[in-house]
């Protein structure tokens, strides 16, 4: 069953993923804002999830179709490396850096605080 719950979430987040892809992409935008929107919405829904799984939703169906499934289909550490890349290749170094700092500490932050609460 839990193998059912991680295709179903995964599917789903995947299409989130696609969908928020498919809207930034009306713009021509030099940043990876789709993959940062992404993936910082994925560190929230995730940090979420964890928060109130462990305090108070106690079914056995969460992790697998939220955390694993839902939230590992959202976010896109490949898209986000590939980008970095990207940025790196067009000695856009500021924005490299920038995207990388945006990224990564929202999502430290995120499970931070949600560390403090358990």
């Amino acid at each position: 069953m839990n193998y059912l719950l991680v295709f179903i979430g995964g599917g789903i987040g995947s299409m989130f993923r696609f969908g928020i892809g498919k809207f930034f992409s009306r713009w021509n935008f030099n940043f990876p804002l789709a993959t940062l929107i992404s993936n910082i919405s994925a560190c929230i829904i995730f940090t979420l999830i964890l928060y109130f799984w462990t305090k108070e939703l106690k079914d056995d169906w969460i992790y697998p179709f939220a955390i694993i499934g839902l939230c590992g289909g959202f976010s896109t550490f490949s898209t986000f490396s590939f980008e970095n890349f990207q940025l790196y290749n067009q000695a856009n170094y500021g924005l490299l850096i920038l995207n990388v700092i945006i990224s990564v500490l929202p999502g430290m932050f995120c499970f931070y605080w949600v560390s403090d609460k358990l």
